[in-house]
């Protein structure tokens, strides 16, 4: 197959190897095209995982093509898979839009209704080709870069991610497109998707609660001595507000509640038994987090806890745990909870009643 890796974070280095070794033809394209300068100097990309290291060709005829204009590196493509933080979508939306042509799937894991915003953004330029925007509960990967950006290190690999398509009445040939690929898992519409990310219930409590160690500490493991009892309670109590949500909405299970990741005897979750172990034995996650710019903090907080909060207030749930941890987290950097601007209510949606939500989810926006 043909497939496009956009961004230059952890998820999109290792999605760029993966993808490669499985044997599709790769384009990769991020929007900051010098950055890959080191890494095309090094002549690959370094690859660390349960089988060992070994090194993926990157910018030969042989290798991973790098592309330097996102039109160009999108024209053709198959899949095109975007593990960018939520709070780029709007950008790379608009960037795309134009470019996107008939049978396209475009995925971003995880999404935080970012499945909205390029839909919304394919209908302001006019594309009413036939293109599938899907999204899922997290990274297919558990994943690190190092040695500025010419290694990666995979800890581990989803082996189910819920996924969800706007329009939903595309899923069936978008998702067996998709499952070519990953060990993907339908699930209702990209809004049950959305309520499948796993970022806004591990990393608020996670951050909010070890803000002290994390500006004390030069680098502090937030999954490991920061996992405490107390911490857990807090992510439960979470977890099953947006369970709750979930239900009030009339979304099935299995909604992968997140007990299931720290216990090796519950159901397999989306990285499988014990990937909370091969995440804390790694390493990789001890680092330094600022609490204003971290990713947790302006993506899984001021995206993804925002919008979960405005989900619930749709439904008429109440959430006085997302609610509060967003108020923690107001008064921490001194920014209105929302800032990422994906509540339902920046989204152009809190105002539409169930009946219209679920045209929408299954029609998509008219260009």
């Amino acid at each position: 197959m043909r497939i496009t890796v956009i961004g230059g974070g952890h998820g999109s280095y290792a999605a760029a190897a993966d993808m490669f070794e499985k044997g599709h033809q790769v384009t990769w394209w991020r929007r900051n095209g010098d950055e890959f300068a080191l890494l095309l100097a090094s002549g690959g990309l370094t690859v660390d995982d349960h089988r060992g290291a070994r090194t993926v060709p990157v910018g030969t005829a042989q290798g991973i093509a790098i592309e330097t204009e996102l039109g160009r590196a999108v024209a053709g493509a198959e899949i095109v898979i975007a593990p960018v933080p939520a709070f780029a979508h709007e950008d790379l939306a608009q960037r795309m839009a134009p470019h996107l042509v008939d049978g396209q799937v475009v995925y971003l894991p995880p999404g935080s209704l970012g499945t909205v915003v390029f839909a919304r953004a394919l209908a302001a330029v006019g594309n009413s080709a036939k293109i599938a925007v899907a999204e899922t509960g997290t990274l297919p990967y558990l994943a690190r870069k190092h040695d500025e950006g010419t290694r990666v290190v995979i800890s581990g690999h989803a082996t189910r991610l819920p996924t969800g398509v706007l329009p939903a009445r595309d899923s069936e040939w978008a998702l067996a497109l998709l499952g070519r690929i990953y060990p993907v898992e339908p699930v209702e519409d990209a809004m049950s998707a959305a309520l499948m990310n796993a970022g806004p219930i591990i990393h608020p409590p996670l951050i909010l609660m070890n803000a002290a160690p994390l500006e004390h500490f030069a680098a502090w493991d937030i999954h490991n001595e920061g996992t405490q009892d107390s911490i857990r309670r807090v992510t439960s109590g979470l977890d099953a507000e947006r369970i709750a949500v979930r239900t009030a909405l009339g979304y099935s299970a299995p909604h992968f509640p997140l007990a299931d990741h720290y216990s090796a005897d519950g159901d397999e979750w989306m990285y499988g038994n014990a990937a909370h172990e091969k995440l804390t034995d790694s390493g990789d996650w001890r680092e330094k987090i600022d609490l204003h710019s971290h990713r947790y903090m302006r993506e899984d907080v001021e995206v993804g806890l925002a919008l979960l909060v405005s989900l619930g207030r749709w439904a008429q749930v109440p959430m006085p745990i997302a609610t509060g941890l967003l108020a923690i987290a107001t008064a921490i950097t001194g920014r209105p909870a929302s800032a990422g601007g994906r509540t339902l209510e920046a989204l152009g949606l809190a105002e539409l009643d169930r009946d219209a939500m679920v045209r929408i989810l299954r029609e998509g926006f008219a260009s």
